[in-house]
C-alpha cells in the first residue's frame, strides 16, 4: 500500500498540471480561512513573531514577511538557475531563438503597465503599483497550458516557458530599481564582499553547491539589512553557480532539478496561502472597478492581449520575427492571453508597492479576478484554435 501510494504521488508531482493544482488549493484554502470562523486564527498565523539572532545580528519579523523575504528568495534562486542555463545553451542563447520571446515578454510587460496607469494616473496613492500586472506566474500559466493536452503544440509550451523567463528577468530589475527602500551603504558593501566570493569561487572551479549556499545566505542577509530587497540575493546568488564542470557533471542542473519540487510544492503554494487570502465581507460589485483593482485586472486581461500578442503580430509583418512553424495566429493569441495569469509574481510586487492593508487587499481582488479570466479566456481560444497548415 505505501509503494503504491509513493508511486502515485511521484506521479503527481511529475504531471505539469500538479504546480497548478496545489497553488489554485493553497490560493483556494486562503480564500475561505479569511471568510469562515478561521480568519481570526488566519491572521494570527501569519502575524506570528519569528526572531532569528546570532550575536548582535538580529532578524525579527512577523511570518508572513519570513514567507515573502525568505521563501520567496528560494524562488528567484531557482529563477536565476534558469535564466543563466537558458541565456547559455537554452532558448535565449541566440539572438534568433531570443528575438520571438524577447519582442513578447516586452510587450506584455510595457502595454499592461500602461493599462494601469491609464486607470490610476491622477491617483498619487496608486502609482507605483504600475509593475503589478506585468508579471505572469509561469505555474499557473503552464499548468493551464498541459490541461489542452494535443490542442497546444510543444512550440507553445517553449515559446511560453521563454516569455516568461525574460518577464522574471524584467520583474528582477524592476523590484531592483524601482521597489528599494532606503539603502544602508555598510550593509551594500557587505553584499559586495559576498558577490565578490562568489565569483571568485566560480572563477576557481567550486563546483560543490555547499558553499555557494553558505555565501548565499551571507549575501541574502545582508541584503536585507541593506534595504534592496532580499529576494536578489537568490538571483545573484544563482548566477555564480557552474553550469558545467570538468568532470562532465552539471551544478547549476542538478540544484535546479532539486530545487524545482520544493519550490513548485512548497514554497509557491506556502506564498499563496499567506498571500491570497481576500475578504468577501461587505465586497460589492463596485469594488471590482474601483481605479486601482481596475487598472490591475485591465492591465492582465486586456494590456497582457495587446502587448504580447500585439507586439508579436507587428513584428511578424515587418519581418524581424516568424511564427513558429505550425502555429496559428490565433493559437499565439490564446497564448498571449495565458500570459495575463499574473497571480504570484503579481501578489509579490503588490506587497512591495503598497503597505496600506486595503491597498493590498484590492491589490488581491484585481490580481485573482484579472488572472481567473486571462485563464479561462486563453483555455477557450486554446481549446478550439486550430494549428496553422
Amino acid at each position: 500500500m505505501a509503494g503504491k501510494m509513493r508511486t502515485a504521488l511521484m506521479e503527481f508531482v511529475a504531471r505539469e498540471t500538479s504546480a497548478g493544482i496545489v497553488l489554485f488549493v493553497a490560493a483556494l484554502l486562503a480564500m475561505i480561512a479569511v471568510n469562515s470562523a478561521f480568519s481570526p486564527y488566519y491572521l494570527a498565523f501569519l502575524n506570528i513573531p519569528v526572531v532569528a539572532q546570532f550575536g548582535a545580528l538580529e532578524i525579527a519579523k512577523p511570518l508572513s514577511l519570513w514567507i515573502n523575504d525568505g521563501l520567496m528568495a528560494i524562488f528567484f534562486f531557482l529563477v536565476g538557475l534558469e535564466v543563466k542555463r537558458e541565456i547559455l545553451e537554452g532558448e535565449l542563447s541566440s539572438l534568433n531563438k531570443a528575438a520571438l520571446p524577447a519582442i513578447a515578454a516586452v510587450g506584455g510587460m510595457a502595454v499592461p503597465a500602461a493599462v494601469f496607469l491609464y486607470f490610476n494616473w491622477n491617483i498619487a496613492s496608486n502609482i507605483s503599483g504600475w509593475a503589478i500586472p506585468a508579471a505572469t506566474d509561469i505555474a499557473f500559466a503552464l499548468g493551464v497550458l498541459a490541461l489542452l493536452g494535443k490542442h497546444a503544440p510543444l512550440s507553445l509550451k517553449v515559446l511560453l516557458l521563454a516569455i516568461a523567463i525574460i518577464d522574471d528577468i524584467g520583474a528582477i530589475i524592476i523590484i531592483a530599481l524601482f521597489y528599494t527602500a532606503e539603502v544602508s551603504s555598510f550593509s551594500l558593501m557587505l553584499s559586495a564582499v559576498g558577490i565578490v566570493i562568489l565569483i571568485l569561487m566560480n572563477r576557481l572551479g567550486v563546483v560543490r553547491v555547499a558553499p555557494y549556499i553558505l555565501v548565499g545566505t551571507f549575501l541574502w542577509i545582508c541584503v536585507l539589512k541593506s534595504g534592496v530587497h532580499a529576494t536578489l540575493a537568490g538571483v545573484i546568488a544563482a548566477l555564480s553557480i557552474p553550469l558545467n564542470s570538468k568532470d562532465g557533471t552539471s551544478p547549476l542542473k542538478h540544484l535546479e532539478h532539486i530545487l524545482h519540487p520544493w519550490t513548485a510544492f512548497m514554497v509557491l503554494p506556502i506564498f499563496a496561502f499567506a498571500n491570497a487570502g481576500v475578504s468577501l465581507a461587505g465586497l460589492q460589485i463596485s469594488d471590482l472597478f474601483a481605479p486601482l483593482a481596475l487598472g490591475i485586472a485591465a492591465g492582465l486581461v486586456i494590456g497582457k492581449q495587446v502587448g504580447v500578442f500585439g507586439f508579436m503580430f507587428v513584428a511578424a509583418k515587418i519581418g524581424m520575427i516568424k511564427r513558429p512553424m505550425g502555429v496559428s495566429w490565433l493559437q499565439l493569441y490564446g497564448l498571449a492571453c495565458l500570459t495575463g495569469i499574473g497571480f504570484t509574481m503579481s501578489l509579490f510586487i503588490g506587497n512591495l508597492a503598497f503597505v496600506d492593508p486595503a491597498q493590498i487587499e484590492t491589490v488581491k481582488l484585481g490580481v485573482i479576478s484579472g488572472s481567473l479570466i486571462s485563464g479561462l479566456l486563453g483555455y477557450m481560444i486554446l481549446r478550439f484554435a486550430r494549428p496553422a497548415q
